[in-house]
Parts: C-alpha cells; sequence; structure tokens
C-alpha cells in the first residue's frame, strides 16, 4: 500500500497546477476511455497512449482496494451487475479513485470513502449503464 501510493504520486509529480482538471488526470493515467464518432458510427474504447507505469500500479491500486475497501468494491459490483467484465470494471475503478485522489490533492482535504463512494440513487443507476 505505501510503494503503491508513492508510486502513483510520484508519477503524477508534484506540481498542483500540472492537471488543470481530473479529466486531465484521468486521460494522463489511461483511465478515461476514448470516444470515436463518425456520422452515425460511434465506438469507445481503452487509451492505448498512456503513462505505462501509472496505468498498471492503478490497476494494482484498485485491484488492492476491492479487499480493503467496502465502497470500492460495491462499486465494482455494481459496474459488473451492468454488464461490465473484470477489466473495463476494475478500469472504472482507478478511474474513479484517481477522479478522488485529484480532488483531495486540489482541495488539501482528507479522503473520506463515506462521502467518496456513496451508494447512488436509482435514477444514476439508469443513466450509467
Amino acid at each position: 500500500a505505501v510503494l503503491t501510493g508513492a508510486r502513483i504520486l510520484a508519477e503524477i509529480g508534484d506540481d498542483r497546477t500540472r492537471f488543470d482538471t481530473a479529466r486531465d488526470l484521468k486521460a494522463y493515467a489511461g483511465s478515461a476511455p476514448v470516444t470515436r464518432e463518425s456520422g452515425r458510427s460511434r465506438r469507445v474504447s481503452h487509451r492505448r497512449i498512456k503513462n505505462s507505469r501509472l496505468a498498471a500500479t492503478g490497476r494494482h491500486w484498485a485491484f488492492a482496494a476491492l479487499t480493503a475497501s467496502p465502497g470500492a468494491h460495491a462499486h465494482y459490483n455494481r459496474r459488473r451487475e451492468t454488464g461490465d467484465r473484470y477489466y473495463a470494471a476494475l478500469r472504472h475503478l482507478f478511474n474513479r479513485m484517481i477522479g478522488q485522489l485529484h480532488h483531495c490533492l486540489t482541495t488539501r482535504q482528507k479522503f473520506d470513502e463515506a462521502i467518496a463512494f456513496t451508494p447512488p440513487t436509482k435514477p444514476q443507476l439508469a443513466t450509467a449503464a
């Protein structure tokens, strides 16, 4: 856990202004999906160009969170129930966690699992699928 956190922070860097939004950090980490649209077709896939070390450490971080965090495990299970496969659900969990990390770093707040993994209401579940 200590080495994973140190690796993630080392790959992100110490410049707080490097990533203006969480979306920028997610794209850098490779957890945000890529949407390609052309006419009537639309394809959503995973990023191939990314910081590979951060992406690998993020997969490890998300996998470790499944056993350590009840909120992360519940989020992962919700993604699996909506039809995501193992790696897609794990990547989505990492995407959410890296967004939370960006929020904590920019606002200088401590992580609170009760706030970070609040269960969604029923209308939000329908739009997530």
